[in-house]
């Protein structure tokens, strides 16, 4: 008996909404990362993209535990002597908040060109009006795991600007 590959022409990809209001960031990240592996698919390879198209709406709505707002910081660098800026994750969410998405996320697929593929099937949105209407994508419910152990830990962007 022979041992069956998965062959590109078997792949076959979904369309996969996810709604972030009030989901951990790292845990929507880990979720939505192993949608765009195909993990989660019966003829998984780590050598294919065998991963679905997923589409994250609410996500200036998505909540930092502990004090990562405040003191996580976003940082890239040019190249250049001196070229090093940063960004706290507060000023980051409440301007860009889809890059935040798309950092966590990318921080957990592969660093080669798969892993850049798998990237381009993610679509992230601030609010919850998107143009993929037309693909039929499945709603994915990831409200079991919002909650973090500490709740009243958990903060929104809302919370920290109004100061509250």
């Amino acid at each position: 008996m022979t041992t069956h590959s998965t062959k590109p022409s078997e792949i076959t990809r979904e369309w996969w909404i996810i709604d972030a209001d009030g989901v951990v960031l790292g845990r929507l990240a880990a979720e939505v990362a192993k949608l765009l592996r195909g993990k989660h698919k019966a003829y998984f390879a780590p050598h294919l993209d065998t991963g679905d198209h997923v589409v994250v709406i609410n996500a200036s709505r998505i909540v930092l535990t502990g004090n990562k707002l405040m003191q996580k910081q976003y940082r890239r660098h040019s190249g250049y002597p001196g070229g090093l800026k940063s960004v706290r994750y507060s000023r980051l969410m409440a301007t860009r908040p889809e890059l935040a998405v798309e950092r966590a996320v990318k921080g957990m697929l592969p660093s080669n060109r798969l892993g850049h593929s798998m990237l381009g099937k993610l679509k992230v949105y601030a609010g919850a009006e998107h143009p993929h209407r037309a693909q039929n994508p499945k709603p994915l419910d990831v409200r079991p795991m919002a909650a973090p152990k500490n709740v009243e830990q958990a903060h929104t962007v809302e919370e920290v600007v109004d100061g509250g």
